[in-house]
C-alpha cells in the first residue's frame, strides 16, 4: 500500500520509526548487557536502592531494549498497513527522548530518581500506543487491533512492574516481568505466523509448499493466554505445565509446515526460524521443569536470549535493509557471522548449563560476551544505514 505523503524532515535518524528506535535500541542492548556483565564480574551497583540489579537487568531487558524494538517495527509496519504515515521528524525524536532519559535513571542519585523513570516508561507506552493506533483507527482495519492490544498488554504489565517495586501491588515486580516476557513472545508469534512463511516463500526462490493450519493458529492463540493466566496470574504450576508442553507440540507442527531445505542460504530467514525454533524449546524446558530438576530460569532464556534476541536482531536486519532501499536478497557477509554468534549464545546460555551446571557461571559470562560482540557487529554495519537518507532517493 503506498503511503501518503506529510511533511519531510531533512535528518533521515526521523524519517520513520525503525531508524531512530532500531539503532538506540541496538546500542542501548550493548551497553545494558556490558553494565550487566560488569555487575557479575565486579560487584557493579545502581544509584537506587529501590531496584536490585536482577529487576533491572529484567526490566531493562524487556521494556528497554526489546519494547524498543517493538517501537521501531509497528511505527514502520503500521504505515504500511494503513497507507498512512506514522509520527516522524519532532514527534518522533520526543518519543524516542522519553525513552532514553528513563532508561538513565536507575543510574542517578536522586532520591526521585525511579518516580521519574516510571513517569516517563508509563509516558512512552502511552505515547506508542496511541501513535500506533491512529493510522488504525484513520482507515478502520480493525484486524490490526489485536496486534495493537499487544502494546496496550505490555503497558499494563509495565504498570505492575512500577506498581510492585513502589510497594503498591504485592508481587507486582513479577508479574510486571513474567507478563512482558509472554506478552512479547505472544506478539512475537502472532507476527512470525504472518512473515515468517511469506519470507520463507519469496526468499528461497524455487517451488515451496508453505503449510499452515486454522485450527493451530486459533489453538495456539488461546492456549498461549491461558498459559499466562495459569504460569503468572493465578499460578496452577501443573496446569500450566501442561500448556506449556501443549504450546510446544503445536509450535513444532507449524515450524514443520514452514520447513525447507533453501532457508539455510538465507541468513535473514534462518535467523527468524532458528529464534522461533528457541521458543518452542523454551515451551519444552518449561514442561520439563515441572515434571524433572529442571532449572526453570533455563526455559526463561530460551525464550529470552534465544527466542527474542534472535528474532529481533534478525527483524531489525532485514526492515533495515529493505526500508533504506537495499537489496534484502543480498545482505552484508557479516550477517551470517552476527546470527552465529547470537546462536551459539543461546547455546551457552541454555544448553550447556542444562548439561554442564556446575560451570553455569562461564556459560552465563561468555553468553553476554557473545550478545555484546553480536550487538556491536550490528551498529557496526547497520549505524550508517538508519543514520543516511534512503540509497533510493525515496523519503522513509
Amino acid at each position: 500500500m503506498q503511503i501518503e505523503e506529510k511533511g519531510s524532515y531533512r535528518i533521515s535518524l526521523l524519517h520513520l520509526g525503525f531508524r531512530p528506535f532500531f539503532l538506540f535500541g541496538a546500542v542501548f542492548s550493548v551497553t545494558v548487557v556490558a553494565l550487566w556483565l560488569w555487575i557479575l564480574s565486579y560487584g557493579g551497583w545502581l544509584a537506587t536502592s529501590e531496584l536490585t540489579v536482577f529487576q533491572w537487568h529484567s526490566h531493562e531487558m524487556l521494556y528497554g531494549y526489546t519494547l524498543a524494538v517493538i517501537a521501531g517495527f509497528l511505527l514502520t509496519a503500521v504505515g504500511n498497513w494503513t497507507g498512512k504515515r506514522t509520527i516522524s521528524g519532532v514527534p518522533l525524536l520526543l518519543l524516542l527522548l522519553v525513552w532514553l532519559v528513563a532508561r538513565a535513571m536507575p543510574f542517578i542519585e536522586h532520591p526521585q530518581a525511579m518516580l521519574a523513570m516510571a513517569s516517563l516508561d508509563i509516558v512512552f507506552n502511552i505515547g506508542l500506543a496511541i501513535a500506533i493506533l491512529i493510522p488504525i483507527l484513520e482507515v478502520r482495519q480493525w484486524k490490526h487491533l489485536a496486534i495493537w492490544s499487544k502494546v496496550v498488554f505490555l503497558l499494563a504489565g509495565n504498570g505492575l512492574f512500577y506498581l510492585g517495586l513502589f510497594n503498591i501491588l504485592d508481587n507486582g515486580v513479577q508479574l510486571g516481568i513474567y507478563t512482558g516476557l509472554y506478552i512479547i513472545l505472544s506478539l512475537i508469534m502472532l507476527m512470525g505466523r504472518r512473515v515468517i512463511p511469506f519470507f520463507i516463500e519469496k526468499g528461497v526462490g524455487g517451488s515451496v509448499v508453505i503449510t499452515n493450519y486454522r485450527w493451530l493458529d486459533l489453538s495456539s492463540l488461546f492456549l498461549m493466554l491461558a498459559f499466562i493466566v495459569l504460569e503468572v496470574f493465578i499460578v496452577m504450576p501443573q496446569w500450566a505445565t501442561i500448556t506449556a508442553a501443549v504450546l510446544a507440540v503445536l509450535h513444532s507442527i507449524r515450524l514443520w509446515g514452514w520447513y525447507t531445505n533453501g532457508i539455510w542460504k538465507k541468513p535473514l530467514i534462518w535467523i527468524l526460524y532458528l529464534g522461533y525454533a528457541w521458543i518452542v524449546a523454551g515451551f519444552v524446558l518449561r514442561a520439563l521443569s515441572g515434571w524433572f530438576d529442571v532449572n526453570p530460569m533455563l526455559s526463561v532464556h530460551a525464550f529470552a536470549y534465544g527466542g527474542i534476541g534472535m528474532i529481533t536482531i534478525g527483524m531489525m536486519a532485514r526492515v533495515a535493509l529493505g526500508h533504506t532501499g537495499r537489496d534484502v536478497f543480498n545482505p552484508p557477509k557479516s550477517l551470517i557471522m552476527m546470527f552465529l554468534l547470537m546462536f551459539l549464545g543461546t547455546v551457552f546460555r541454555v544448553l550447556f548449563p542444562l548439561l554442564l551446571p556446575d560451570y553455569i557461571s562461564i556459560w552465563i559470562h561468555t553468553s553476554q560476551l557473545l550478545w555484546i560482540i553480536a550487538f556491536i557487529d550490528f551498529v557496526l554495519v547497520y549505524a550508517v544505514m538508519l543514520i543516511k537518507p534512503r540509497v533510493d532517493g525515496k523519503y522513509g
